[in-house]
């Protein structure tokens, strides 16, 4: 096990997975603050029992896991009514874009990256990214299968992953994220 009270690899754990557990209990609670709550307390935990703990998954499986699990016992804490249930139908024109509030210089480069992607399949991924959507809801619109969602936005990643060093591509999944 990894020698957690060491501070720099720590502080490379918490850097390395902040991003991606924010997004798994964003996932679950949908709220960006609430989420970020929850990952600060899990690291928190971690620091605090180092000398307890004893897992043998990967620490990214281990934390994925205890991510989902903390953010639902923080849903049934404060029995939060899902607004996936009840859909509000905005008018498009007061929609608010994925780039409204990015510097004019980033747009470029993320439309770019996006541009990349072939034209069914980022209609997909912005559909699930940018606007929200559920797979189901995508499957829906489109008529095509929930599994050919999931296939798509696989492959979407990986042509972005691609196309793009890693800590780039956190960075925009990060600030797409930050913008929903």
């Amino acid at each position: 096990m990894l020698n957690y009270k060491d501070f720099k690899t720590f502080e490379a754990l918490y850097k390395d997975h902040f991003i991606f557990f924010s997004l798994v209990s964003f996932n679950i609670v949908k709220d960006k603050d609430v989420a970020k709550d929850i990952v600060q307390d899990f690291f928190t935990y971690l620091w605090e029992k180092e000398e307890s703990l004893n897992f043998t998954i990967s620490f990214k499986a281990y934390g994925t896991k205890a991510i989902k699990n903390l953010s639902l016992q923080y849903l049934e804490k404060n029995k939060t009514v899902s607004l996936q249930n009840t859909k509000i139908a905005t008018p498009k024109s007061e929609e608010p874009t994925a780039f409204e509030n990015i510097e004019e210089d980033k747009k470029p480069k993320i439309q770019t990256l996006i541009d990349k992607i072939p034209q069914s399949r980022r209609e997909i991924f912005i559909s699930h990214v940018v606007e929200g959507l559920s797979y189901q809801e995508i499957a829906e619109d489109n008529n095509i299968s929930v599994n050919t969602v999931k296939t798509q936005m696989k492959r979407a990643y990986a042509s972005l992953r691609e196309s793009q060093n890693i800590s780039q591509l956190k960075f925009i999944l990060y600030f797409i994220w930050l913008i929903k």
